[in-house]
């Protein structure tokens, strides 16, 4: 039985300097695959570094909407370098955040079209972030309909996730579905269609329970995949199988 963290952050500082440990750790338990998720150009070079070191990694490159002032010509230019790599499986993590608003808005939607013309360009699938803006992503969304990807750490309503399923992207799940105040989040995995969602950690944030709080890591992944088979009521091994299959579909992963 083997899983794939969809989603961590291995280049980030909390885990970049004991990344092979943590890997080490995952894979101990099963998590035989990690995504490791660009934020900005930097960290995109260390994501496609790391996927180099090890067939167990793969690197998705984008800039993160709080940095989209930073997402400029040459940037864009080093990013589709970098996008040229056989081990890049997405362009990511794009998007909006209207919550933290670091970035102006008008400056988080050019980057976010900029990136999304560089996934239809170089055909790849996106990792998308979205926090208090969901109407607003499905509209830049359904101008993209050649673009698909996965909505990670999906936090909207059902109506906008039947939305983003019907746009032909999967849904990320991680540790909030653990958390006690997530019950929208659960009715909506538990009734979700089973070929369309993927796991993810997000690690080093958003750890699941009853390490909430704590620094996350892909080792806890098994503890959302426990909580998914509960809300679909099957056993560990399908859920395996089918999230699996699901991740090599998402990420064009050919084994």
């Amino acid at each position: 039985m083997h899983w794939t963290d969809t989603h961590c952050h291995l280049n980030h500082p909390d885990l970049y300097a004991e990344w092979q440990a943590t890997l080490f750790r995952a894979q101990r338990l099963g998590v035989s695959r990690l995504a490791i998720i660009g934020y900005d150009l930097e960290s995109s070079q260390r994501a496609v570094e790391l996927s180099e070191e090890s067939d167990a990694l793969y690197a998705v490159v984008g800039i993160h909407p709080h940095d989209a002032l930073r997402c400029c010509s040459d940037v864009l230019c080093q990013l589709r370098a970098l996008a040229r790599n056989p081990r890049v499986v997405a362009i990511g993590e794009i998007g909006l955040d209207f919550y933290r608003n670091l970035a102006p808005r008008t400056a988080q939607y050019e980057a976010f079209h900029t990136q999304m013309r560089l996934a239809a360009e170089l055909d790849l699938p996106v990792v998308i972030h979205c926090r208090d803006a969901y109407e607003e992503l499905l509209q830049v969304l359904a101008e993209y309909p050649s673009v698909h990807g996965v909505l990670h750490c999906f936090s909207g309503t059902a109506e906008q996730a039947q939305q983003g399923l019907e746009m032909g992207y999967y849904l990320g799940i991680g540790g909030v579905v653990t958390f006690k105040s997530a019950e929208t989040l659960r009715n909506i995995t538990r009734s979700m269609p089973r070929d369309r969602l993927v796991l993810e950690t997000d690690a080093p944030y958003l750890a699941p329970h009853p390490y909430r709080g704590k620094r996350n890591e892909p080792a806890y992944l098994p503890l959302i995949a426990q909580q998914v088979a509960t809300l679909w009521e099957v056993s560990l091994e399908t859920l395996s199988e089918q999230t699996e299959q699901n991740t090599d579909r998402l990420f064009r992963i050919n084994r």
